[in-house]
């Protein structure tokens, strides 16, 4: 089968296409899936340099998510099913992969395969921001660092059906920051100004916000903490422009504020909080409540192409790979 394989620990250069990789075996808890769309997340730019949450072995074949039908009938899926999965962490970017049957999820019809792999982890990522690590309140004034990106857009659109009061998002382009606007934004701000943090006071009056959820770190972690409201909550989901930061608990006591860490993986073995969000996202998709941003889908052979533009920052939206180019 064809698959991307990564044999040596690097950039977006390492990534290449194999055109005679082993197919997968699944496991007695697994299923193989005949892949139609594999999702590319900024986690594997950091998977590709052994660099993420999770530590990797070699050979690689990365990606974290996959769209297609079921290839053997097995644990209550039947064969040609439609399913959206997670890998477990990798083997995604292939013609066929072995995923936990406990972790793949039918795909409702009228809802594309790619706009399904666009909730799966980027959507469950969105909901969870609000529900389990951000506890979001009535009427509170949220921030979305990157909110034209994958999680980003999902958050800004559900901001309103969360219960946010006010929905304030930062993007690094123009027309980044109208496309946020249009998926929901009051308020829309250039991530990388240096005044971040006193835009971000002006665009609250003054009082700070209720809770920023952020994937950036370094200086916009830094504008985000700063223009926090007392009793605000930060949530960090991510750090991709490599830049950790420190918090001295004088400042979290002075200012009565919380930093929280977020990763899926911590509730992705439940299945009650992964199926009934799902279904919730799935249903939003179907009405038409819930707009997903596919950009345009790389083939197989384009990965390294994926990955150069997600980490130049030109896209928007749900990077895919297409298994069959």
């Amino acid at each position: 089968m064809r698959a991307i394989r990564i044999e040596e620990w690097g950039g977006p250069e390492v990534l290449r296409l194999v055109e005679d990789a082993p197919e997968p075996e699944p496991g007695p808890d697994e299923l193989l899936v005949r892949v139609t769309r594999a999702g590319v997340n900024f986690a594997d730019t950091h998977a590709s340099q052994n660099a993420y949450v999770a530590r990797y072995e070699l050979p690689l074949v990365p990606g974290a998510e996959v769209a297609g039908t079921v290839e053997r009938a097995a644990h209550g899926f039947e064969r040609g099913r439609r399913v959206v999965a997670m890998t477990g962490g990798a083997g995604g970017y292939a013609e066929l992969a072995a995923v936990p049957a406990a972790l793949a999820v039918p795909v409702p019809d009228g809802v594309s395969d790619g706009a399904a792999l666009a909730v799966l982890l980027q959507g469950l990522t969105a909901w969870h921001l609000y529900r389990t690590a951000g506890r979001v309140a009535p009427g509170e004034t949220v921030v979305v660092v990157s909110g034209a990106g994958g999680v980003g857009s999902l958050a800004v659109q559900l901001g309103r059906a969360m219960g946010a009061g006010r929905v304030i998002a930062t993007a690094s382009s123009e027309a980044k920051r109208e496309l946020v606007r249009e998926l929901g934004a009051d308020i829309a701000l250039d991530t990388r100004s240096p005044a971040l943090r006193d835009e971000l006071l002006e665009a609250t009056g003054g009082r700070g916000a209720d809770v920023v959820f952020e994937m950036a770190g370094g200086a916009v972690f830094d504008a985000c903490f700063d223009a926090l409201a007392p009793l605000g909550r930060l949530v960090a989901y991510g750090i991709s422009s490599r830049e950790q930061n420190a918090v001295r608990t004088g400042r979290l006591l002075k200012t009565s504020r919380a930093v929280v860490g977020f990763w899926l993986f911590h509730v992705t073995d439940d299945p009650a909080m992964v199926r009934p969000p799902l279904q919730e996202l799935f249903e939003r998709l179907a009405r038409g409540d819930l707009r997903v941003l596919e950009h345009t889908a790389y083939g197989l052979s384009e990965a390294r192409r994926a990955h150069e533009d997600l980490k130049a920052r030109t896209t928007s939206g749900k990077l895919l790979l297409d298994p069959a180019r």
